[in-house]
């Protein structure tokens, strides 16, 4: 089996410290969250402004795999990973699509992550302008 590394390229910061605390999905109305990403990177926010939809992908790195079917923490319905939000997964990425509230030097900030404090970050990219 081949492996392949990530190398974050910032971290996220939330008001969440366990997996109780965090919401079940994206919360757009949710509490403020940071997206921060390494000053090597800032400039690679440029071109992005408040308003614009963007996915972040993060990598969260105190879930643990072992089951391929879990419970559902919203019905308690069993069912397979994949069609979870759960963060118990082999290659426990997660994503979100929301949208940019404001832009502080190399801090996005965004509402209603589903995410803990101080994940990594992996990734963003843009889904689509504002109409």
């Amino acid at each position: 089996m081949m492996t392949y590394q990530l190398k974050p390229i910032g971290l996220i910061r939330t008001p969440y410290s366990t997996l109780d605390e965090c919401p079940r999905n994206i919360e757009e109305s949710g509490p403020v969250c940071r997206v921060i990403v390494n000053t090597e990177f800032k400039d690679a926010l440029s071109g992005l402004d408040p308003g614009h939809r963007i996915l972040i992908l993060y990598w969260m790195d105190q879930a643990s795999f072992s089951e391929l079917i879990l419970p559902s923490r919203k019905t308690g319905e069993r069912k397979g990973i994949f069609a979870l939000r759960t963060p118990q997964r082999p290659n426990p990425i997660g994503i979100a699509e929301v949208p940019i509230e404001s832009i502080d030097g190399n801090c996005i900030y965004v509402k209603g992550l589903d995410c803990l404090d101080k994940t990594p970050l992996i990734d963003i990219k843009p889904t689509r302008r504002p109409s």
